[in-house]
């Protein structure tokens, strides 16, 4: 089947060496509903979005989580204070766990040379980040990813790796990985889980969706191997869940693992809703990870799937060199698709995992209200994640639990997307012109 149909609406020992404070501890469960615990801070008792719980080990001080999105803040590949600041404000703000967007496990992974790589050179900087966001009472997650197809193999100034090989859409050649790069991959991958656990985050989560490298081994579009890792789903899915078990494996059992998961890929041919369950339910039974966030689009053929409303295609050219911006003022409306917005615009596609499994999931995609949180949580949903509408409001969270606010104030422009370049942010608070 394919996706061409829509959403209607849519980490004591690492502690002691680091000196740093951690949120408190909870049994180890998996049901990630709400736990009392006597460290957590009163809370308004009439939303269940304020209801503390546990994801896996990890006690949580609410239910409202600070979704990746990829901070713009790391200027070749180092941590420093912007992006300790970045997620500062969003534990401040009253978040239960901040995650700093897409470490790369490996140099040839990053998306850019922006990117930081998660490794030894990394841990001094990202102890600073856990340590603020533990001072704020919130914990810390980091997302480990290998950018796969995604990566921009010029500026990183290594081979694009895919599934099959072929060419981007964007004209880059990619090279079919190997059976010695996914043994290398996921050791990559094992390792890079070892060195967050030991810069103090509290949880890892797996990128396996937008069609980074392991969404792209899931996708029958994408994945046109005829070798022990491709063809049928369960095939395709043996790298991802290899490279699961080795991150579960590389933190041991008092890390909270999740992973972040295509629903599907918005294409033609990609990955969608019948296979994306039946994945979810081996990562399931195969008991490595502690919740799954639920998402959906490619960044390689179709990113608005994942952030619909305005498209800002004027704001994307001007960050293009000046002979692209022509061609992608031309031909940008293939690569940015129009999709109106809606708010909980996932939701619909979410519920099926929802009556398919027992797993925690996270819902995310558009959520900018306070009621809506609470109806998802009611309706079984272990967590709410929201991004675009902290990067307006970082404390809208706290303005929440006050009462001061029931809904955001993002307007759904997407003009934060081309600012991820020079750092991420809501234009309508930094009103720096995007270039």
């Amino acid at each position: 089947m394919t996706d061409d149909r829509e959403p209607a609406a849519r980490d004591e020992t690492a502690a002691a060496l680091s000196g740093r404070s951690v949120p408190e501890r909870a049994p180890t469960a998996r049901n990630g509903r709400p736990q009392s615990s006597g460290s957590v801070e009163p809370a308004d008792r009439s939303s269940p979005a304020f209801q503390p719980a546990s994801l896996g080990p990890v006690a949580l001080r609410n239910r409202i989580v600070k979704a990746a999105t990829f901070e713009g803040a790391t200027p070749h590949g180092t941590v420093g204070p912007a992006l300790v600041d970045f997620h500062a404000r969003v534990a401040e703000g009253g978040a239960a766990l901040s995650t700093v967007a897409y470490l790369a496990v490996s140099p040839e992974g990053r998306t850019d040379r922006h990117c930081v790589v998660l490794g030894d050179a990394a841990l001094p900087g990202l102890r600073q980040v856990t340590d603020a966001v533990h001072r704020a009472g919130a914990a810390a997650s980091a997302q480990l990813g290998h950018a796969g197809p995604v990566a921009n193999g010029r500026s990183n100034r290594s081979a694009v790796l895919s599934p099959s090989g072929g060419f981007t859409p964007t004209g880059p050649r990619l090279r079919a990985a190997s059976g010695a790069d996914i043994a290398r991959i996921t050791d990559d991958f094992r390792r890079a889980a070892a060195v967050a656990e030991a810069a103090g985050f509290d949880a890892v989560e797996i990128h396996l969706g937008h069609s980074y490298l392991l969404s792209a081994f899931l996708s029958p579009r994408l994945n046109r191997r005829t070798d022990q890792w491709g063809g049928t789903l369960e095939r395709r899915a043996r790298f991802p869940r290899q490279v699961v078990r080795a991150v579960r494996e590389g933190v041991g059992p008092r890390m909270a693992v999740t992973a972040k998961l295509n629903m599907a890929d918005g294409v033609p041919g990609g990955f969608w809703l019948d296979e994306s369950i039946e994945f979810a339910t081996m990562l399931q039974s195969d008991g490595d990870v502690d919740a799954v966030t639920l998402t959906g689009g490619s960044s390689l053929a179709n990113p608005m799937y994942l952030f619909r409303g305005e498209v800002p295609r004027r704001e994307f050219a001007a960050t293009l060199p000046a002979p692209l911006r022509l061609g992608f003022r031309a031909l940008g409306g293939r690569f940015l698709r129009e999709y109106p917005f809606e708010e909980a615009f996932f939701l619909p596609y979410a519920r099926q995992f929802l009556a398919a499994l027992d797993l925690p999931l996270v819902l995310l995609g558009g959520i900018n209200r306070l009621d809506t949180v609470d109806a998802a949580l009611t309706e079984g949903f272990a967590f709410v994640a929201m991004a675009r509408a902290l990067l307006r409001q970082p404390d809208l969270v706290e303005q929440f639990r006050r009462g001061e606010a029931a809904e955001g104030l993002c307007v759904h422009c997407n003009k934060c997307m081309p600012t991820i370049y020079r750092g991420t942010r809501c234009v309508l608070v930094d009103g720096r012109t995007v270039r």
